[in-house]
């Protein structure tokens, strides 16, 4: 593809990243089939292939619209594209390059910029958030079925964590748990449950309360340069934390913010300050498949732990099996722990959560969520799992079967089997 871009635009270093993802497009359309918001209306626009050719206009013209930010709007960002492009285009770099642009050159209207603000202080405020919730529980029974459901669901039974991460040593090499931003007040049972497993596995976990959000609800509504902020703030807490005692992993029980902590080196990489520190970061990074795998080739769990669980089905996150390239992995270990998971129709496309898409873009996300849990529950599970709470959450509110974070079903039989 012929690519001359508009000097000046964008950094030099976006500039050229730009440049060789544009000219590895061959525009072959295999990213259509694969394209969740294309599969919906069929609209080229919406489709990876489309929004290229949108990118580069404007990188070319310096001049962008509506309809260009519209259309980068629709994409979930969920790289099943890459999965699927046989040139290795790196989409999702390009889409956050031609993202930022747009917003230079086609500024939202203040309602638009007022809506994202309030998601982004939703989100990034837990002390708001508790507040609201606690109204919300006290008026929870006048509340919509579904609306408990999501917020205010039942409170499950799971011993707490063995205490972990206190005085092992200078050299245990434990693992950093990053507790995020939502997932400790709406689920606090997931981040307990790794906790418990590891603890079973003798494995010491050091919490970092001081750390902030991993920056991917301001770097997807618009706000990126606060999301440089933000990483900058924790990359600066766990390197002062590897000065005082190795880490043997830092992890995030939420493959959304897995993935965002894992793309820290390309979103710092106009910093020279932060570049190298970045990597060294990324470099200790696990989501918990990752580790659990890891710790249990160290200490192995009864093969037949999850025996008897069968109805059962995995929806595996956008964020694992295509921006971190872990699909089937989590599979694979609960197959290992005697739980056969039936296959599911169509399991790389999207759910419609995909971060804040759920909260900006609705109806698609809800379009998206029907179709993914018609597929989920085929074989009319009991019990739906997956490794995302933004998954957990969007596909809770569309369906009364339980969905519930995979690590809680293996520290919960942990549990059983200890106590038996």
């Amino acid at each position: 593809m012929q690519v001359k871009l508009v000097e000046g635009l964008v950094s030099e270093n976006d500039s050229r990243r730009a440049e060789e993802i544009l000219n590895a497009c061959v525009h072959c359309g295999f990213c259509t089939a694969t394209c969740p918001t294309y599969l919906l209306e069929g609209n080229e626009l919406d489709s990876p292939r489309g929004r290229i050719y949108l990118i580069k206009e404007m990188l070319e013209t310096g001049e962008a619209g509506a309809a260009t930010r519209t259309h980068l709007d629709r994409c979930v960002t969920c790289q099943s594209c890459e999965t699927t492009c046989p040139s290795g285009v790196e989409y999702h770099h390009l889409v956050s390059i031609g993202r930022e642009t747009v917003e230079r050159l086609a500024p939202r209207s203040f309602p638009q910029r007022g809506l994202r603000a309030l998601v982004r202080q939703l989100l990034l405020s837990p002390r708001l958030l508790r507040v609201l919730l606690g109204m919300g529980r006290l008026a929870a029974p006048l509340l919509p079925r579904r609306l408990r459901r999501v917020y205010f669901p039942s409170r499950r039974g799971g011993r707490a964590p063995v205490a972990a991460g206190g005085e092992e040593g200078p050299d245990s090499g434990a693992v950093l748990l990053m507790g995020g931003c939502v997932q400790p007040l709406l689920r606090p049972g997931i981040d307990s449950a790794l906790q418990r497993v590891l603890a079973h596995c003798s494995v010491p976990v050091l919490q970092a309360p001081s750390a902030g959000c991993c920056g991917a609800a301001s770097f997807h509504t618009s706000a990126e340069e606060q999301a440089r902020d933000m990483a900058r703030k924790n990359i600066d807490l766990w390197c002062s934390q590897l000065e005082r005692r190795p880490l043997r992993a830092i992890v995030s029980t939420a493959s959304g913010c897995a993935v965002h902590l894992k793309d820290y080196p390309a979103l710092l990489a106009d910093d020279p300050g932060y570049r190298e520190k970045a990597q060294r970061i990324a470099a200790l990074l696990r989501d918990p498949v990752e580790l659990a795998e890891e710790v249990l080739r160290e200490t192995p769990l009864d093969s037949d732990l999850l025996g008897g669980l069968d109805n059962t089905v995995f929806h595996c996150p956008c964020t694992l099996q295509h921006g971190q390239r872990l699909g089937g992995r989590v599979e694979a270990l609960l197959s290992r722990l005697g739980l056969q998971l039936p296959p599911v129709e169509d399991a790389h496309l999207c759910c419609g959560s995909a971060g804040t898409y759920s909260l900006l873009q609705p109806g698609r996300a809800r379009a998206l969520r029907k179709d993914k849990l018609r597929k989920l529950q085929a074989t009319d599970p009991e019990t739906i799992l997956t490794a995302n709470i933004g998954c957990l959450l969007h596909l809770q509110g569309g369906t009364d079967k339980p969905v519930r974070h995979w690590l809680e079903l293996v520290a919960d039989a942990l549990d059983e089997r200890t106590v038996g």
